[in-house]
């Protein structure tokens, strides 16, 4: 192994036995620009099935509307002292509207005609925009989740600290947020900043079951 390649693996060891859910965040620490930057764009290459995205991520920065959304969320102060504070959306439908967007992009990303991506296109309407509304939404949060994931592996390989929460009344959220209409709906967020001095759970030991009793090798 080279050396770069243990620096890289010594370092991803270490992140993730530092970080944890912080409960509470100094709110005097704000995450730099170049950092946030990276942490948005963990966001936005996330992967998702067939890459379409049905997502959104909303980046509260407005302070009023965090202390709105903060007795809505079990009054965890997290929503009002994290540096950022990102919650994440889910679209309710895949209609034919979004599959031609997202055909439309891939075109011209790639520098394609968009007929050469017919066949792409009516597996998209096949399988997405023909399935049960209920069936989307189910497969639509756990897209969302999967980027709730590179945010927070990213944050902990920059030394930020993540909280990820479930922790609030999704449909107040929607009702604030003004997502009512929109076609998304909020299913999750996270906290992003630095830990607080006083928080003591930065102290306590991570627990874990032991490797061999959740991972099952199958030969």
């Amino acid at each position: 192994m080279s050396d770069a390649k243990a620096v890289l693996q010594d370092t991803i060891s270490e992140a993730l036995n530092w970080r944890y859910a912080a409960k509470r965040f100094d709110p005097e620490k704000i995450i730099p620009t170049e950092q946030w930057d990276l942490l948005k764009k963990s966001l936005v290459l996330s992967p998702s099935s067939y890459g379409i995205q049905p997502w959104q991520f909303l980046v509260i920065e407005n302070k009023a509307i965090r202390e709105q959304l903060k007795p809505v969320s079990w009054n965890q102060s997290q929503v009002t002292d994290a540096s950022h504070y990102v919650v994440f959306t889910y679209k309710k439908e895949v209609d034919e509207k979004f599959v031609d967007q997202f055909i439309h992009r891939v075109a011209d990303v790639r520098e394609v005609p968009v007929p050469t991506l017919e066949g792409f296109r009516q597996m998209l309407m096949q399988n997405l925009a023909g399935a049960p509304q209920e069936r989307i939404e189910i497969w639509s949060q756990r897209q969302a989740y999967i980027a709730m994931g590179f945010l927070l592996e990213t944050a902990a390989l920059l030394g930020i600290d993540a909280t990820p929460m479930e922790g609030f009344d999704p449909a107040a959220y929607d009702k604030i947020l003004n997502l009512e209409g929109t076609g998304y709906k909020s299913v999750a967020s996270v906290a992003l900043g630095y830990r607080h001095v006083d928080d003591s759970f930065q102290n306590l030991k991570k627990v874990r079951f032991q490797d061999e009793q959740v991972i099952k090798i199958i030969r």
